[in-house]
């Protein structure tokens, strides 16, 4: 999730690098580059313009192939 605090949001952008072994098949309400590795979301053309106090939220299915553990670190920017 994206919030816009107390300034409003143009356009934003989530990066983080999934652990060994754990891969991305889909996401929604976002553009996702990558699938394994160094993965980046970024909004689509109708969730980047954010009010003040606002938020967008977004998701994907992954798979792991052993013990699956969190990705990090989560490294977020706006405009």
């Amino acid at each position: 999730m994206t919030s816009a605090g107390t300034s409003a949001i143009n356009n934003w952008t989530v990066k983080w690098t999934m652990p060994g072994g754990q891969s991305i098949s889909q996401s929604w309400n976002a553009n996702l580059t990558g699938s394994t590795g160094s993965i980046t979301a970024s909004n689509l053309s109708w969730n980047g313009n954010i009010a003040p106090g606002g938020s967008a939220t977004f998701g994907f299915l992954g798979s792991s192939s052993g013990a699956p553990s969190t990705p990090s670190p989560l490294v977020c920017t706006t405009s």
